[in-house]
């Protein structure tokens, strides 16, 4: 909050704020700044104070003065997704329809931005992880200890790993997706830089910029932004509860012949969602009939349930290729994902892994396998569900209390909620308070004002948020 006793004025502290929100992106460009008037009661400032903050904001490059209309960020890189049939979003939409479009002021590099800095002590809603505290652990120091001895380091430093990925790692995952039922030999495993760097590989294996890509919708922000950075079209498909509008799916496949369908099916974020067997058997003849692959991003299947269907072990990877990793349960900074594919794609895939990361690092792979032999990330993932069942029962009674409504049933990491009110501006007035919000419109491809807005079970359990957030949505 702005203090008088500070050693800054009030109009240098508030055009600060400004502008570390700009350079961390939490402004988006093209965003508007709040009108004068609106600022200096949000603020408990003066007009004037506002106006000599804007004026150094403009001094500085950072925002841009329209006349009879106000402040906006500097248009810097504002891309638009052009030629994207519309499709109708998620929930919420009724209340959402009277917003005005407009630029959301949190985008997806916000979100990135803040699990390496955050706002503070508190704990934040928006976040896409787990809290650093609950993947502390000893088994993987003992696991690394274990790999680094004399002899073996000199192995795995004085030469290039396996290009495919540490051996001993692809044959623990192996075993590993065979419990999931899809079975994927060492020799079609490839390990990968996370999860993300294995979607990247893929992208980039099977596509050319200008390509169409079908995205679920509400989907992950990331994503949408990775893919349109790469000059991807994207075709947003709505998501729902069991499943993918397969309506919407057909039309998209006749006119615009997609070559890649991007699927989180169990434990979809930002919902919350698992695939049904029969949506998913229909969704891979759609996939054999129109010639395109399907990616299954199965980042949260170390929480989501053993019987949960999967496209990869429906389909025996023959159109769909299996992507994980393990920052979001063990080892956010190891930084090891992993993909799984048929034998047709394995060399075109591991093609484009060595130009963009040679290898990936043996040791912490080797590390890593030890983990999966020896049972420890079975047992530390059933600790951690465990925890989140306790902290999701106590985030959805503070989430009723506050007013809130659930759009999808809660599961996972990860509550749908919907506010009743614009997820934008109450982002931007939360972050006053200390606390980073994930509002809707970044789970849309075409950035879609929404009164919903994704939250995280494990750090939504703090009282202190919710009556805060209660009493800004009642001014508002």
């Amino acid at each position: 909050m702005l203090t008088r006793s500070s050693s800054q004025s009030l109009t240098e502290q508030l055009s600060g704020r400004f502008a570390q929100r700009i350079r961390d992106r939490l402004l988006a460009p093209g965003a508007r700044l709040p009108s004068v008037r609106l600022c200096a009661q949000q603020q408990g400032v003066s007009p004037s104070t506002v106006v000599a903050a804007y004026d150094q904001l403009l001094a500085q490059g950072l925002v841009e003065a329209r006349k009879n209309r106000g402040f906006f960020v500097r248009e810097l890189g504002l891309r638009e997704h052009a030629d994207v049939p519309p499709v109708a979003g998620g929930g919420g939409a009724d209340a959402a329809a009277g917003l005005a479009h407009r630029p959301s002021p949190v985008d997806a590099t916000a979100l990135i931005r803040g699990m390496f800095h955050g706002l503070g002590s508190k704990p934040q809603p928006g976040m896409g992880a787990f809290p650093p505290q609950w993947m502390e652990s000893t088994f993987m120091p003992a696991a690394v200890r274990k790999v680094t001895g004399t002899r073996a380091l000199q192995a795995f430093s004085l030469q290039y790993g396996e290009p495919m990925g540490d051996s001993t790692l692809r044959l623990a995952l192996s075993r590993k997706l065979a419990t999931l039922n899809v079975h994927a030999g060492p020799e079609h495993i490839i390990t990968t830089v996370g999860a993300t760097h294995a979607l990247d590989i893929v992208s980039r294996a099977l596509l050319r910029p200008g390509d169409p890509v079908m995205v679920e919708e509400p989907g992950w922000a990331v994503e949408f932004a990775r893919l349109t950075a790469m000059g991807m079209r994207l075709l947003p498909v709505p998501r729902r509860a069991d499943g993918p509008d397969l309506e919407v799916m057909a039309r998209y496949c006749e006119v615009h012949r997609p070559k890649l369908y991007v699927s989180v099916s169990v434990l979809h974020n930002p919902t919350g969602h698992c695939l049904s067997p029969g949506s998913a058997h229909r969704l891979l003849q759609l996939a054999s009939r129109h010639d395109f692959h399907v990616v299954e991003d199965d980042t949260y299947s170390h929480i989501a349930p053993q019987h949960a269907t999967r496209l990869c072990a429906l389909d025996g990877l023959q159109r769909t290729i299996h992507v994980s990793g393990f920052a979001k349960i063990l080892a956010p900074n190891w930084r090891i994902g992993f993909l799984a594919a048929n034998a047709g794609l394995v060399e075109r895939l591991l093609d484009t892994k060595l130009l963009s990361t040679l290898t990936t690092p043996a040791l912490l792979e080797r590390a890593l396998a030890l983990c999966i032999e020896q049972g420890q990330l079975r047992r530390h993932a059933e600790r951690i569900r465990t925890r989140l069942d306790a902290a999701r029962s106590r985030s959805v009674k503070l989430a009723l209390g506050a007013g809130c409504r659930f759009a999808a049933e809660p599961a996972g990491l990860f509550g749908w909620v919907d506010t009743g009110v614009d997820t934008d501006a109450l982002a931007q007035r939360m972050l006053d308070e200390g606390y980073l919000l994930a509002p809707g419109a970044l789970f849309h491809a075409e950035r879609k004002p929404s009164t919903l807005m994704r939250i995280n079970f494990a750090t939504t359990q703090d009282a202190a948020f919710w009556k805060k957030y209660a009493a800004l949505v009642r001014r508002m």
